[in-house]
């Protein structure tokens, strides 16, 4: 069956790995239809709701050297942060008022004694000042009993991205001392703890093939995610994963062309339109929302930090304040007919539905 032209009623779906590889590299006329099925999917199954989750990247400093990313340990060119937590309240403030009903807190994974703790006290306060917002961390790998801290001080929604489902293909993105198997066992315990679990991918990274990406995107299924956040891989002059044989355009269209066809296959689960999309195309984020996803995060770090959080190069909206990417991204969103569901969480509807089942 071909998924662009004779899909079935959504719960009937069945995509073959064959036919996964084949709309992944869709083109033209069998795209455009790809990613309209898609959105269809998505109205029927979740909304036409947009969500929004503010985004503060908190923190720069990373113990980890991973290969492509602007911000690892072994990078001297980067000006290092951490934000006192008055101005993280600060953004935050920000978020509640204008109404975004949810926050990410993002930065370089640590896992020192401060580190944990402070994260901890960070989320407890922001849930007792603004009771409303609710709180997703991407702080990396942590053990058991920190995740529980983590859940238990408030936060419910927990980002892990895995990069790559290939273990293989890990081990050349990452230095000796990451573990693959680590990374999945954390997923693992994040949903044994009761969080709305989020991962994603790279696309288009080097030494990746595309049936690497269909595999990634059985993997999505395979371990039952809530969420994904997948982005598009950019090269920088900072990092030592940078390759010749770099295509924006092909990219562009595997990202998008993973989120329709994730979509598909977890027609209930929340998926981000990534930043980094808008990197590669100006209008990168609206083509991630028509291809099937529901998920937008405009950034809320004050501007002072922007610069030094690059986790590849060209990122957008760095010179932008929090109230302009408001206005921006909410224009962006009716641009193409879709909903701003300010004020609301936009839980992942599939947790939900994942939990009953566990239960039962």
């Amino acid at each position: 069956m071909n998924i662009s032209t004779g899909l079935k009623m959504e719960k009937e779906i069945c995509i073959s790995k064959d036919e996964i590889m084949e709309n992944l590299i869709a083109e033209g006329r069998k795209q455009k239809e790809l990613h309209r099925r898609a959105s269809v999917i998505r109205d029927k199954n979740v909304s036409r709701n947009i969500y929004f989750r503010g985004l503060i990247e908190f923190s720069n400093i990373c113990k980890n050297d991973c290969y492509y990313c602007g911000i690892r340990k072994s990078n001297n060119k980067t000006i290092r942060y951490c934000m006192p937590r008055e101005e993280i309240l600060k953004a935050v403030e920000f978020c509640n008022e204008a109404d975004y009903g949810s926050i990410v807190l993002q930065s370089g994974e640590r896992r020192d004694k401060n580190f944990i703790n402070s994260v901890v006290d960070t989320v407890r306060e922001i849930k007792n000042r603004y009771p409303k917002i609710r709180i997703t961390l991407c702080v990396g790998e942590q053990n058991k009993k920190t995740y529980q801290r983590f859940f238990d001080a408030g936060a419910h929604r927990y980002l892990l991205r895995i990069e790559t489902s290939n273990k293989e293909h890990y081990k050349r993105l990452h230095p000796k001392e990451m573990s693959f198997e680590n990374r999945k066992k954390c997923l693992k315990i994040l949903k044994e703890i009761g969080f709305q679990v989020g991962t994603g991918v790279m696309v288009g990274a080097p030494f990746q093939t595309v049936e690497n990406l269909a595999d990634d995107l059985l993997f999505f299924k395979k371990i039952d995610v809530d969420m994904v956040g997948m982005g598009p891989f950019i090269p920088s002059d900072q990092v030592p994963l940078n390759y010749q044989g770099y295509n924006q355009e092909r990219n562009l269209n595997l990202s998008l062309n993973m989120i329709a066809v994730l979509r598909l296959l977890m027609p209930d689960i929340n998926i981000a339109s990534t930043t980094a999309l808008q990197a590669l195309n100006p209008i990168g984020r609206e083509l991630g929302l028509k291809a099937g996803a529901n998920i937008i995060m405009p950034i809320v770090t004050p501007t002072r930090y922007r610069k030094n959080y690059l986790l590849y190069q060209g990122k957008p909206c760095i010179n932008e304040s929090s109230k302009d990417c408001l206005n921006c991204i909410t224009n962006r969103i009716k641009s193409i007919d879709l909903n701003t569901a300010f004020g609301k969480w936009g839980d992942s509807l599939h947790f939900f539905k994942r939990v009953k089942n566990d239960s039962n």
